[in-house]
């Protein structure tokens, strides 16, 4: 059985934990159960062909994220294009009004429509604490 085979009950209530330490300590692609939901949380998948129509049904928006001592609080997944998974509601990404469902378009104003959540996830934890990162996100929402 490995360490991720193991349930603790207690982790639950640690949503990217502060007291983490190690690899994964940016509290960016957490083990933690809360933050770590399989299922996705999108209703469908989107193209970024979509996303990108003029007058379509997505919005912009930008953010400017400071990481803390943990991370930025926020997890990714998907692939061409890779969303926002889930959000630490006391994280730095939460204070900015990151939310789940947000499509990733640009990190620091490199492209990343068609990248997968791995190679988003590696910008993010090789760059500056301090990113900026452009989001689509439906109207409705």
């Amino acid at each position: 059985m490995g360490p991720r085979a193991a349930a603790d009950p207690s982790k639950q209530e640690k949503i990217v934990s502060r007291g983490r330490h190690g690899s994964r300590r940016h509290g960016y692609q957490d083990d933690s159960p809360v933050l770590h939901n399989p299922k996705s949380v999108l209703k469908r998948q989107v193209s970024p062909e979509e996303l990108q129509t003029p007058g379509g049904k997505y919005i912009s928006r930008t953010f400017t994220i400071v990481g803390d001592a943990v991370g930025w609080g926020f997890v990714v997944r998907g692939s061409s294009p890779c969303h926002i998974q889930a959000v630490d509601p006391s994280g730095p990404a939460a204070a900015v009004g990151m939310k789940v469902c947000q499509f990733v378009v640009s990190v620091n104003g490199l492209n990343v429509l068609e990248l997968d959540y791995r190679t988003v996830s590696h910008l993010i934890l090789t760059g500056p604490r301090t990113f900026v990162m452009e989001v689509m996100e439906p109207l409705d929402h």
